[in-house]
């Protein structure tokens, strides 16, 4: 298999939009209730979201795209941290990082999470912050693996349904 990563760019909102959605329909669709799916990716996975974080200065996007053919396998968003937690200038969030799981193992998903903590250190941060389902356990030893630790818990809700999701730091 052979993928590439690269810089995402305001053209590419129509293709982060789209794996977006497709990742979390792929992880979630055992777990949630369908029109709460659809509701959340309408909300946060629309190409508005996405143009709006690429057009932001602060916020980095990164883009996974399957070799030939460009087509999009995954992705992730670096920007400022939103967390009930303390943080400070130094703190960035890596508030996505999705990969279809038909790529799952890989080494996709660690090629984002490197190519994160190589923008995030380049951006001056020295603590990466991420917020995970606590049932979901294979995102979470890989985020342990890697060297995340749970710092805190934060409240994360999809349609009517409040979950109470650990929060995880890297120290970069």
């Amino acid at each position: 298999m052979t993928w590439r990563l690269r810089r995402a760019t305001p053209g590419d909102s129509p293709a982060l939009s789209l794996v977006a959605s497709a990742a979390f329909l792929d992880a979630y669709a055992s777990v949630l209730n369908g029109a709460d799916i659809i509701g959340h990716c309408a909300r946060n996975n629309s190409h508005a979201v996405f143009e709006t974080w690429l057009s932001d200065p602060q916020t980095v996007v990164t883009l996974a795209e399957y070799e030939p053919g460009h087509a999009p396998i995954g992705y992730t968003v670096l920007t400022s941290p939103d967390f009930p937690i303390d943080t400070d200038a130094a703190d960035i969030e890596l508030r996505r990082i999705y990969t279809l799981k038909q790529f799952h193992g890989g080494g996709v998903g660690q090629g984002l999470l490197r190519e994160a903590c190589d923008d995030a250190r380049a951006g001056g941060h020295t603590r990466m912050l991420l917020g995970v389902w606590a049932k979901n356990s294979r995102a979470r030893r890989f985020y342990e693996r890697a060297g995340f630790e749970v710092v805190g818990s934060r409240s994360f809700a999809v349609g009517d349904t409040l979950y109470e999701d650990p929060v995880y730091a890297l120290r970069l």
